[in-house]
């Protein structure tokens, strides 16, 4: 199992400088990915300053050498795909192949989000990722679906390897289920609104259960107990660590990940 820290570009010293040095912090601290939340205004509280969070992503490249990187999650219906695509390409040169892209249909508060039922915004999604693998393969692409259009473009840098993609999302929505068995891994939560429901090793057993093949697929998870979801066969194990000052974040990265 692997361990990450996830936190939101948002509030004093999580700037890209200060991402940076976060990022730096939790390499050295033995972590093995620093993750951003996707978001341009921070709903927990709009006062505080926020940052584009691929341009952080940029900075914490730059700044280490082994640790993953990447989006948990991006509200793919937020963005136009091509650029998405383009943006995940340079970070993957830029990092080395450390990049993980994760994608979901993004929280209804969003302002920046397309005034669209949910139903609308997980067509976008689909149509958004299926359209982002094309154009990683460097070939022309001709898409004509519901949402996107594209005749025969072609983004000619390709990524070093295969970006995984990630799905977030509430894994009790059936079509977030299937979208997760279609890619490369779930960061999915659980009931957001009720505690009682939080993923556990049995949802791990049975969504792997269901994936069958399972050679490249991952599973990210926080909370709970690290080894009992190691044993369910989770790849990841999640560290959220709310909008705090830079130190206090420093103290709770510093102290590493669990052992299992």
């Amino acid at each position: 199992m692997k361990f990450s820290v996830t936190v939101g570009a948002v509030g004093l010293g999580r700037d890209p400088r200060g991402l940076a040095e976060l990022a730096r912090a939790v390499e050295y601290s033995g972590w093995d990915a620093l993750f951003l939340e996707d978001y341009l205004v921070y709903q927990g509280d709009a006062s505080q300053p926020t940052y584009d969070p691929w341009i952080c992503l940029a900075a914490m490249a730059t700044a280490t050498s082994r640790i993953t990187i990447g989006t948990t999650v991006t509200p793919l219906p937020r963005r136009h795909p091509w650029k998405v695509a383009a943006e995940a390409v340079a970070l993957d040169h830029l990092s080395g192949g450390r990049f993980i892209l994760g994608a979901g249909i993004g929280d209804p508060g969003d302002p920046f989000l397309p005034a669209q039922p949910p139903k609308v915004l997980a067509e976008m999604l689909d149509e958004g990722l299926e359209l982002i693998d094309q154009l990683w393969s460097g070939q022309p692409v001709t898409f004509a679906g519901k949402h996107y259009q594209l005749d025969d473009v072609q983004l000619t840098a390709r990524p070093l390897r295969k970006i995984p993609i990630w799905i977030g999302g509430d894994l009790l929505v059936p079509a977030v289920r299937r979208r997760i068995l279609r890619w490369d891994g779930s960061c999915a939560y659980k009931g957001r609104t009720d505690a009682s429901q939080q993923i556990t090793p049995d949802d791990v057993r049975g969504l792997l259960a269901e994936r069958g093949q399972t050679a490249g697929f991952d599973v990210k998870v926080s909370g709970g107990d690290p080894a009992a979801f190691a044993a369910a066969g989770a790849t990841w194990w999640g560290r959220w660590i709310p909008p705090l000052d830079a130190e206090e974040t420093l103290l709770i990265v510093r102290s590493g990940p669990p052992t299992l």
